[in-house]
């Protein structure tokens, strides 16, 4: 890897203001000044640029519990972004895995590995996503969690997979914890609202996502990098391909 993209990388600067920099003043790769930005880099040193070391990580993972009113994007010119939220040294690679809308508060991967996201988000990897809903108006049903567990029609041409619907966790029967191995557009919102009976979700937030669960001690806002046995468990669940025989959240074989 070259030395200027090494360090625009790890959120250095932009790849020229680091080029003109190194032309200037160096920048210390082991016990070498190197004055070249192109000089191709072997493995991942420390570097000693503008006085401050920089220590390449090939991969980074996060865990956010995203605050509502923020966006679930890289960047935007108008508006916060989940990234805008992380306050320390950051590398310029960096994405949400996958998204909550705007209003939805919760636990939020944040990753620059682009192939282990696209497998987390696939349906054939079957990683399990929970939310706790609320509705404002009507209790949810055993009939409403039959409904899901069977795959709800919620568009004219989209059913959802079979979802499973736990109704009234901590004892407000307007309130499910709603499993889902889909991420599709206000998935969760349509799927309410296809139960009909003026059901709409008041309040919705990601609990868990595949087998991490959203740390406690974050408040909406905060983040922290996840744990090494955290990332083994969370890749764990995507390696090996999809499994030809696969049980649906019910427990029955498809």
């Amino acid at each position: 890897m070259r030395l200027d993209k090494y360090l625009a990388d790890m959120g250095a600067g932009t790849r020229s203001e680091i080029r003109k920099s190194i032309r200037k003043n160096g920048a210390m790769v082991g016990e070498q000044m190197i004055f070249d930005p192109g000089v191709l880099l072997d493995g991942f040193p420390e570097v000693i640029y503008q006085g401050e070391t920089w220590q390449y990580e090939p991969v980074v993972w996060y865990m956010m519990n995203k605050p509502s009113g923020v966006l679930s994007a890289s960047e935007d010119r108008k508006q916060r972004t989940v990234l805008d939220l992380i306050a320390e040294r950051k590398r310029t690679d960096l994405f949400p895995v996958g998204r909550l809308d705007k209003d939805t508060e919760g636990l939020l991967l944040i990753t620059n590995d682009g192939e282990a996201a696209h497998r987390l988000l696939a349906p054939k990897f079957h990683v399990d996503k929970t939310y706790l809903v609320r509705t404002g108006v009507n209790a949810f049903t055993e009939e409403n969690a039959a409904s899901f567990a069977e795959g709800i029609r919620y568009d004219k041409t989209l059913t959802a997979l079979p979802a499973k619907m736990r109704i009234a966790p901590f004892g407000d029967p307007r309130e499910a914890l709603v499993t889902i191995r889909e991420g599709k557009f206000h998935q969760i919102k349509k799927m309410v609202a296809a139960l009909g009976g003026g059901r709409e979700v008041s309040y919705l937030r990601r609990v868990s996502f595949g087998p991490l669960s959203l740390d406690s001690t974050l408040a909406p806002g905060e983040y922290r990098r996840l744990t090494g046995k955290e990332i083994e468990a969370l890749l764990a669940c995507v390696q090996g391909g999809a499994k030809d025989k696969r049980e649906d959240l019910n427990g029955r074989r498809n």
